[in-house]
């Protein structure tokens, strides 16, 4: 047996805590208790040590589409996100054709039994014409219970998530499917009153899909889906902190209504996430990036984001001045839990995946380790 792996002198953050001068033993995939007496020491002195980073909504990156690449593709978008300290990721699609969708949908369960990924998140084509954003108007529909048991079904048991504008006829029947069936339902891409938004999370929704982003705005008067998504303890929001998504101050509140413990940070990146500006295909739509901001050749939307989540804990921590265990808690925790993944993933405590991310102290990302090999090895950075 090999020995175990001993990482020192980093402030580490745990559940309970941050342990300055801590330490994690790894051997093996998982992350131990005690060390092997011959055990190899790491001196992570100056640095942090945090858990894996866990996405549940991103399309792609390093060049590659989750929604249209080859298996190969895939797998290089999904290692450029572990470059960045993504351990666990669930790719996400964008609308089309539902059976081009339940074709995709094949594809990556077979990856998500490999333990590439983590599982599918179907965004669209169950959304509000009226906050298409960057999905196909000509390719959306009512969210009929038995077009979204296809593609339940299509994914084999890995489904994980799909975001609906509940509003729509069948939307409240579908929400109650897939909370019978294990699938996060998601409320995004909606034009949703406040009453309708509380009925669908009465139903059994439980994630905002990227809070704030395709939905309408906060109202004195019509406080829409905003108020109620944040006022309820059930739902956990996404937020897309790159500074191009939300102001600040959205942020802020976000934290200040929901808690540190419902809030989930995302990077919704598509191709051009690690890799640079140029033109993309996001489904069927051609997208602009310049100066790493997505958008919509025509019609100029927001098409998702070039994050990589090492960026937004650093933004969280340094422009929004957030407590470290509270970007922690967005980028891996909350997710994990999420996901049903908290027995495994999520945090840094005896038993878990030894997933793990180095940062300076300046909160740069130096190291990250997914099942106990490094993908970034610090002592070479």
């Amino acid at each position: 047996m090999a020995p175990s792996k001993v990482l020192a002198g980093a402030r580490v953050v745990l559940p309970t805590g941050i342990v300055d001068g801590g330490r994690v033993i790894v051997d093996g995939a998982r992350i131990a208790g005690s060390a092997h007496p011959d055990a190899p020491a790491l001196d992570l002195s100056g640095h942090w040590l945090v858990p894996g980073f866990v996405d549940i909504h991103n399309h792609g990156g390093g060049g590659a589409s989750f929604t249209s690449g080859t298996v190969e593709e895939v797998l290089q978008g999904v290692r450029t996100h572990r470059l960045h300290g993504t351990t666990t990721l669930v790719t996400s699609t964008v609308t089309g054709e539902m059976d081009g969708l339940a074709q995709r949908a094949g594809l990556l369960s077979e990856l998500a039994e490999q333990g590439d990924i983590a599982g599918i998140h179907f965004e669209g084509p169950f959304i509000s014409p009226c906050r298409k954003g960057a999905h196909s108007e000509a390719l959306l529909r009512h969210p009929d219970p038995a077009e979204v048991r296809k593609l339940i079904d299509a994914a084999r048991g890995r489904a994980r998530m799909v975001t609906l504008a509940t509003e729509l006829p069948g939307g409240i029947d579908s929400v109650r499917l897939l909370a019978e069936h294990g699938v996060i339902a998601a409320i995004g891409h909606t034009d949703a009153t406040y009453e309708q938004t509380v009925e669908a999370i009465d139903a059994g929704a439980t994630v905002a899909t990227h809070l704030f982003n395709a939905m309408p705005v906060l109202g004195h008067r019509t406080p829409g889906p905003i108020a109620a998504l944040l006022e309820d303890e059930r739902v956990t929001v996404e937020l897309i902190n790159d500074g191009t998504h939300l102001h600040p101050a959205a942020l802020q509140l976000a934290f200040h209504h929901a808690g540190a413990g419902r809030v989930a940070f995302i990077t919704d990146a598509m191709d051009a996430a690690g890799f640079g500006d140029g033109r993309y295909m996001l489904g069927p739509l051609e997208v602009e990036v310049a100066d790493g901001v997505a958008r919509l050749v025509e019609g100029g939307s927001i098409a998702g984001s070039t994050l990589t989540l090492d960026r937004a804990f650093k933004r969280a921590v340094t422009v929004d001045r957030l407590p470290v265990e509270d970007a922690v808690a967005a980028l891996s925790a909350n997710p994990a839990r999420l996901l049903g993944a908290y027995d495994r993933v999520g945090s840094l405590e005896p038993g878990k995946d030894a997933d793990l991310v180095v940062l300076d102290a300046a909160f740069d990302l130096k190291g990250v380790m997914r099942g106990g090999e490094w993908v970034v090895d610090p002592q070479l950075g």
